[in-house]
């Protein structure tokens, strides 16, 4: 499990990935437009260079990994924060929820909306690329969204849990948590998740589903200098 979800981008896309990104020797990143995520396979100054020339001038890119993140040099520092990996060691049963329904390609544009809107973590309107997604409507509107994200060997990442501001407190989050770990555990996947250390609303409501912390994280954007 180390090798795997300590550097979760790379392992994701030296593997069930691998299609959804690019690059050579020990750097690798998602192709553009699908997620600015980048990950290198260590920190010797070869994996640095390597991830530099991935990089296009003026780009920002994602980082999250256990150890420290070390910038390529000149790289700068944009954004860095604490962050946690949960896993799941006890996820209930699906149980049939009528109001989930699955989302699709005709949902991009209003996932892209919510998403926009609520800011659950990096998303395109090539998300669906990297897997399953669900939602909540209320009439025709969108309002509450989960889905799938990284994959390794034996693992999916959920991610992208958001509600609309206009209509939380309902349990829709909690519900779609519940649904998407229900989901990748019947695939034959372990879930787990991220969440910045400092969302104690989000890391309680993991727990009460059956979600332990694995390890601290360290996410960072970097940009490469014009």
């Amino acid at each position: 499990m180390k090798a795997l979800l300590d550097r979760p981008i790379w392992s994701a896309l030296a593997t069930r990935h691998r299609e959804l990104g690019e690059g050579a020797g020990l750097a690798r990143r998602y192709r553009p437009g699908i997620l600015p995520l980048a990950a290198t396979e260590s920190d010797d100054p070869q994996a640095l260079a390597d991830l530099a020339a991935l990089t296009q001038p003026g780009e920002t890119l994602i980082f999250l990994m256990a150890d420290p993140i070390v910038p390529p040099v000149g790289f700068e520092v944009l954004t860095a924060a604490p962050a946690v990996q949960m896993i799941a060691r006890n996820v209930p049963p699906a149980t049939p929820d009528e109001a989930i329904v699955p989302l699709g390609e005709s949902d991009a544009e209003e996932m892209l909306a919510l998403a926009t809107l609520t800011k659950p973590g990096p998303f395109s309107l090539k998300s669906q690329a990297l897997g399953r997604f669900w939602g909540v409507r209320e009439g025709k509107t969108l309002v509450a969204m989960a889905g799938e994200r990284m994959k390794q060997p034996g693992f999916t990442e959920f991610s992208g849990v958001c509600t609309h501001p206009d209509h939380r407190g309902k349990g829709y989050a909690r519900r779609l948590s519940l649904h998407v770990a229900a989901q990748i555990t019947q695939a034959g996947d372990q879930p787990y998740l991220h969440a910045y250390a400092s969302n104690a609303a989000a890391i309680t409501l993991y727990e009460a589903i059956g979600f332990t912390l694995r390890s601290p994280m360290h996410v960072a954007a970097l940009r490469k200098p014009v």
